[in-house]
């Protein structure tokens, strides 16, 4: 295993030996778990796995799925264009679900971030700040816009943006400030949205994996000036693609529904049109799936909290394994993933891509997370290209290099070790599990070493 896992990978390989499997176990109380022995013996090194069934799939299917995308399919009518039935049902949905006024469904999470800057006029000249360990799509939506990324490094108690250094990287070109809910656990919003006050910068809440995320109540999305989800296959609400934008401001909504369809003019007009804009429509197939999946998010996003408070309360007692922190604030983590630090100190210098392949062989899915965003080989090609070079100076390009170092993040990226949501819809046993697999290799981890080495 390495960290260029993806999210959408791991999914694909945790569903894959799970396929069928869905909710049939609850969160139960379980026997013990056994105790692990000094005869006991790894399963990388040919001893038998602390698990051996699958976590359940996803995504789960149930009778009124089939029924309500039969229903789309025989009515013919797939394309949201103009009124869009079942799109405007998970839009009003969706926004009183949340406690927002106006929501904009959209193809994808990409495509809602899209809109915003749009909507907020990010262009060229323009710098819009963020997190280094987040997914791609949040950077390049501000490379589409010819603007500059500012990140801002990694607190790595949390995996968030360590809003405190946000003020320092503000500069008169500094357009928006967009922080990435990750996880599902929520950014330091009170810190984000005072210096955003304090500089008159607006904010979009990234809450692509954070979709029933809470700071102090709220959901996330609703705080800052626009919020933006995406249903991707991965995610805990899904409809294979598809996102949406949430925001309070009338002005704002008018533009990002305008704009998702072409431009066009708020009558909805076939040839009237009001801006520039792009085909960022979601389908009624997708709408429609996400009006039943969403029955039943609460229930799986409870299960989710259980599961994942009780693991905490087990990784906590092992020496060299931190699970992520929530600031005071957060109310309510989303749990799109479960994060934790691995501390190499503590498994006899175990490297992290031993410890995750032993892991695996336990039969506990696990990936290594992002690695550092500002350090892609891509994003130095690109500022390099034709089109930056002529927006900005050479001096501009070095001093961005200069202020994107993010120390912090590149030890997270070193030390991070994630669980996917689904593994949160299985029982306690399955939790218990996997606190036995990383106790088990904690003990172990002299032999592994010597293998390694």
């Amino acid at each position: 295993m390495t960290n260029h896992l993806t999210r959408r990978h791991f999914l694909r390989k945790v569903s894959a030996g799970a396929a069928g499997l869905g909710l049939a176990r609850g969160a139960v109380s379980a026997p013990a778990v056994r105790a692990s022995s000094a005869a006991d013996k790894l399963a990388i090194l040919g001893g038998k796995a602390v698990r051996t069934e699958p976590f359940p799939s996803w995504p789960l299917i149930k009778d009124n799925d089939e029924k309500t995308w039969m229903e789309v399919l025989r009515s013919r009518d797939w394309c949201r264009a103009f009124d869009g039935h079942y799109a405007t049902r998970f839009e009003e949905t969706w926004a009183r679900t949340l406690g927002a006024k106006y929501c904009v469904a959209t193809s994808c999470g990409t495509s809602a971030l899209y809109a915003s800057l749009n909507a907020l006029e990010v262009g060229p000249g323009d710098e819009v700040i963020l997190p280094p360990y987040t997914f791609v799509a949040t950077l390049n939506v501000i490379l589409m816009q010819y603007a500059l990324p500012v990140f801002i490094d990694s607190d790595r108690e949390t995996s968030q943006i360590d809003a405190g250094k946000i003020e320092a990287k503000i500069t008169p070109r500094t357009r928006c400030i967009m922080p990435v809910h990750l996880g599902g656990n929520p950014a330091n919003m009170d810190m984000i949205l005072e210096v955003a006050k304090k500089h008159k910068i607006p904010v979009i809440e990234d809450a692509c994996q954070a979709h029933t995320g809470e700071w102090r109540n709220r959901r996330v999305s609703t705080l800052g000036d626009l919020g933006c989800f995406s249903f991707q296959a991965s995610k805990n609400l899904n409809s294979g693609e598809g996102g949406a934008i949430l925001t309070n401001d009338s002005g704002l909504h008018e533009f990002c529904k305008s704009f998702q369809n072409q431009g066009r003019a708020p009558a909805n007009t076939a040839f009237g049109y009001a801006r520039q804009g792009s085909n960022l429509r979601i389908t009624e197939f997708q709408a429609a799936l996400l009006l039943q999946q969403i029955t039943r998010l609460e229930e799986q996003s409870r299960l989710r909290e259980q599961n994942a408070e009780y693991l905490t309360s087990m990784l906590r007692e092992i020496p060299g394994i931190s699970p992520a922190r929530m600031y005071e604030g957060a109310t309510r983590n989303g749990y799109h993933l479960y994060m934790l630090r691995y501390h190499k100190a503590h498994f006899s210098e175990l490297p992290r891509a031993r410890f995750l392949e032993a892991l695996e062989k336990e039969g506990i899915p696990c990936a290594g997370g992002y690695t550092p965003l500002n350090k892609e080989p891509f994003l130095k090609q690109t500022l390099n290209s034709r089109a930056f070079r002529s927006v900005y100076s050479e001096r501009d390009l070095a001093d961005l290099d200069a202020r994107n170092e993010c120390l912090e993040n590149d030890r997270l990226c070193e030390e991070a070790v994630w669980f996917f949501q689904t593994m949160l819809l299985g029982s306690r046993q399955d939790m218990e599990q996997i606190a036995e697999a990383i106790r088990k290799i904690q003990k172990h981890s002299g032999q592994l070493v010597r293998g390694y080495t």
